[in-house]
């Protein structure tokens, strides 16, 4: 029988289905599900009519409505996908966390929902809310039904053992998701929602919580727990729930699941004074045998939390990352193994006298039993975009071959591409999602879909064939992503082909089959952890060169895309003279630069680091950061999740960094930032090597000055008398009292105060010696809040002296301290002062030339989609349930 080829309609209505879900994605409105259905219902009209057309279209006068039902195919397949799309959207935001639930404690009962994370503060995990009830009190509550919460766990002490499958019943304090709004970081928010979590919070009251009983629930979980700690406790000696060691920075649960860090350190957690220990890093050594673990586990069983920090920069410095957890050319390979085998034991069963062999033939056996299994290891793995993309993919291919069809590859490709979007539409704004897609669409376009899984051992080429071709499609893929890559992450590997040359195979042919072959016999897991030795040395010598990855600023959309097309000109087997039109598409990416203010001018982003201080200063050609942001945990800190980034986004390498003091809220990115600006100078009110490694500090008096292109820079405090009254304290550190405190001032005289943690004491002081004419003048235009609007700052003398149009506090929604307190954003509305917070605003942009402006993050488009968490409207919907003066919408006082 001829096999059966796929039109040009199965194209346009897939193709319609993921521009009608892209349409819903991208527009963000919310439908009521009434909407949602009847689209799809009309969806299913208008594809009833199109085929009732096209098997009339032999008649005289009908082909001529052809077009009329390719119009109604496409029209079906756009209201399917904004119907799908609009559904989903509707189920999500049915679970908003109501406000009753955010006034206290919330006692819970529930499932542990994903295999619990161990973390430098304690664990992490995500609870399958059964009930939920006010504490005390009894009041029964709705609440989400996936909650993420943070379990704090004292230094030295056991952590629970928590299971994935088990009913607990704890206390806990909850919030809707948020996360920090920074120009092009990471969107916390955003990831929680596409994970269907929409509450977060810590437990409460530890010693009250107890496990109620063992159930079969989310047996897959279970499984991969049970797997990861064997694993973990067999290779490097770690039992209980996993490894602890940092996040992958590029993984978009990696912040997201740090806020849990931040929630515990609002708790009061964090101690107040930084020490050596708390600041020690792994170092730069030979992998040790914890560090291959955390490898062979992401292998295994997709845990990519028990991979180092250290290792990530690593992998993603060489372009292997990809590679380091169960992708699809690990599913594909795992595929192919499965279905010889299942085939193998087809053919023996026959010779058994087994007569199921007679019903379905061997290679039908072979191809539904490799992509059973192939489905089931990509659960393992956690399920992930490339894990489904690649068993669809597998799925379709194998189904058209047992049916006799012949799709073209844009059919497969777009089909496993609306199987993804029906499944989860918010894929379409994961990074994950195309990069799978561009590189897969990309092999079929330039090759087509033969060989591998699919054609079995229809084409046999010679190893040298093999090899060249391995290392033709390495390239295509290296020159299609690159540009990718760098839209998406402001980073590229210019060494990621050879260092792909050899992981590739390395890690596929040597490394995986012997981790997942330690599941059955697990001295495996030993040979796989050595295999991946003389690999890690490998790429650690490649992530050493100078030139080893590319980072580029954050360029406009157009800019992107037009990279990205080039790069896909550049990859495609097109004549050379066409491929070489993708050269010019690439030169607006590779030379943008982020437009800097005109010389006498300056900008300050106060960037949004939650409970702490960062704020960057530009000029024409110089930049400044003042302060480095606060210390999340030991592993986790502002300097290298928010600071850094963000630098790097807006293509900036500060000239100098200042750090007004020692507290951790302001210096605990200090290493991590110092690393990556070796340029900088520093100039501190400290001396401490735990903070700042072997960089020393330069003093910071009052009476320094300086000028970067017309823009006079001024030290106001401390005093040399100052550090003398610090010496007498106990400790020796003087602690607030000795912030330094800097004024900027345009060449138009405009100019922006920055105070650190200055208490009323040296409030008084600066306003008293600004009046004597002992030191410069306060006037600002800008204010950062002394002390992030604490109650005891911003005294009515040191207002009336800065009489700034502005002020912004540098605080953490719902903080424990309750900054900003009200009675200090009193004081501010009685001097006609505009306040706001950074946990309302996200990131503030100010700019000496728009002195009357103060731009938020939070106030951008992405920021008003409507699964957003909006601060103020949440705290303003607490105060019609809360009473008592001087506390804060979550009932905190305020100090």
């Amino acid at each position: 029988m001829k096999p059966q080829t796929a039109g040009a309609g199965l194209l346009a209505w897939l193709a319609a289905w993921v521009a009608g879900t892209a349409c819903q994605v991208l527009a963000a409105l919310p439908v009521p599900p009434q909407c949602s259905g009847a689209a799809l219902a009309l969806a299913v009209a208008a594809a009833l009519a199109s085929g009732l057309l096209r098997r009339l279209r032999h008649g005289r006068w009908l082909p001529a409505f052809e077009p009329l039902a390719l119009a109604l195919l496409v029209f079906s397949g756009a209201a399917a996908g904004w119907g799908s799309a609009g559904a989903h959207m509707a189920a999500r935001m049915a679970q908003t966390l109501p406000a009753a639930a955010q006034t206290g404690d919330v006692r819970l009962t529930g499932i542990v929902a994903a295999m619990p994370q161990r973390g430098p503060t304690g664990l992490r995990f995500v609870l399958e809310a059964e009930s939920a009830a006010t504490w005390p009190g009894n009041t029964p509550l709705h609440v989400p039904r996936l909650l993420q919460l943070a379990w704090f766990v004292p230094p030295g002490s056991a952590a629970p053992a928590l299971r994935a499958g088990e009913r607990w019943q704890l206390t806990a304090r909850l919030r809707p998701p948020y996360g920090e709004a920074n120009p092009n970081g990471f969107d916390a928010e955003l990831w929680l929602w596409q994970q269907g979590i929409r509450a977060t919070g810590p437990v409460k009251d530890a010693a009250s919580a107890r496990r109620l009983a063992g159930t079969l629930a989310h047996p897959v979980e279970q499984l991969r727990q049970s797997l990861r700690d064997r694993l973990l406790a067999r290779l490097a000696g770690q039992g209980g729930d996993a490894a602890d060691s940092g996040r992958p920075a590029h993984a978009p649960e990696a912040a997201a699941e740090e806020e849990a860090d931040e929630e515990l350190a609002d708790e009061g957690r964090a101690p107040e004074r930084p020490s050596d220990r708390q600041f020690d890093r792994p170092s730069d050594s030979a992998p040790d045998r914890a560090f291959l673990a955390g490898i062979v586990a992401a292998l295994a069983v997709g845990d990519q939390n028990a991979i180092s920090q250290d290792g990530w920069d690593v992998f993603r410095a060489t372009g292997v990352a990809h590679l380091m957890s169960i992708s699809g050319l690990h599913i594909t390979l795992f595929a192919w193994l499965a279905a010889a085998a299942v085939g193998g034991l087809w053919r023996a069963s026959a010779r058994l006298g087994w007569r199921a062999c007679l019903v379905v033939s061997a290679p039908a056996a072979a191809l539904t039993g490799g992509v059973a299994l192939a489905a089931g290891y990509a659960l393992l793995s956690g399920w992930g975009v490339p894990a489904q993309r690649t068993v669809l993919m597998l799925a379709a291919v194998a189904l058209l071959r047992l049916t006799g069809l012949r799709w073209p590859w844009q059919a497969t490709w777009l089909a496993a591409c609306a199987a993804v979007l029906a499944l989860q539409p918010w894929a379409l704004l994961q990074p994950g999602f195309w990069l799978s897609f561009v590189a897969v669409g990309m092999l079929f376009a330039s090759d087509g879909p033969a060989g591998g899984f699919a054609s079995g051992a229809d084409e046999a080429p010679g190893p040298w064939r093999r090899a060249r071709r391995f290392l033709r499609e390495q390239a295509r893929i290296t020159l299609a992503l690159t540009p990718l890559g760098l839209v998406l992450f402001g980073q590229a590997s210019a060494v990621a082909l050879a260092a792909n040359l050899l992981a590739i195979p390395w890690v596929t042919f040597i490394v995986t089959p012997l981790a997942l072959g330690g599941m059955v016999c697990p001295p495996l897991w030993h040979a796989a952890s050595w295999a991946l030795g003389p690999l890690m040395a490998w790429l650690q010598w490649l992530a050493g060169w100078p030139w080893a990855s590319l980072t580029l600023p954050a360029a406009p959309a157009w800019m992107g895309l037009a990279a990205v097309a080039g790069g896909l000109l550049l990859a495609l087997r097109w004549p050379w003279s066409w491929r070489m039109a993708g050269l010019p598409l690439l030169l607006p990416l590779l030379l943008w630069q982020p437009p800097r203010p005109a010389p006498g001018h300056f900008d300050l982003l106060a960037a949004d680091v939650g409970q702490g201080g960062g704020a960057l200063i530009r000029t024409a050609r110089h930049a400044l950061l003042y302060d480095t942001g606060p210390r999340y945990s030991s592993a986790s800190d502002a300097g290298r999740r928010i600071l850094a980034p963000l630098l790097q986004s807006l293509g900036e390498q500060p000239n100098g960094i200042l750090i007004s003091h020692r507290d951790s809220d302001h210096a605990g990115g200090a290493k991590a930032l110092l690393a990556a600006a070796p340029r900088a100078w520093l100039m501190a009110s400290f001396d401490n090597a735990a903070l700042t490694g072997a960089r020393r500090a330069l003093r910071c008096q009052a009476g320094q000055s300086w000028t970067w292109d017309g823009v006079q820079f001024a030290v106001l405090h401390p005093l040399p008398a100052d550090y003398a009254r610090a010496r007498q304290q106990p400790d020796g550190a003087g602690g607030n009292a000795l912030s330094c405190v800097l004024r900027v001032t345009a060449r138009n005289g405009r100019a922006a105060l920055l105070t650190g943690d200055i208490a009323a004491v040296q409030e008084l002081d600066l306003a008293a010696r600004a009046r004597q004419g002992a030191a410069a003048r306060l006037r600002a235009d800008l204010l950062l809040m002394p002390h992030h609007g604490s109650r005891h700052s911003s005294t009515d003398a040191f207002l009336q002296a800065v009489r700034p149009a502005h002020a912004i506090a540098q605080a953490g929604w719902r903080n424990r301290f309750g900054h900003p307190a009200p009675q200090t954003l009193a004081r501010y509305a009685r001097h006609g002062i505009a306040a706001t917070s950074t946990a309302y605003c996200g990131a503030a942009l100010w700019q000496s030339w728009q002195p009357a402006q103060l731009q938020c993050e939070r106030q951008r488009e992405k920021w008003q989609w409507p699964w957003r968490t909006r601060p103020e409207k949440e705290d303003e919907a607490l105060q019609t349930l809360k009473a008592g003066a001087g506390k804060t919408p979550d009932g905190r006082q305020t100090q």
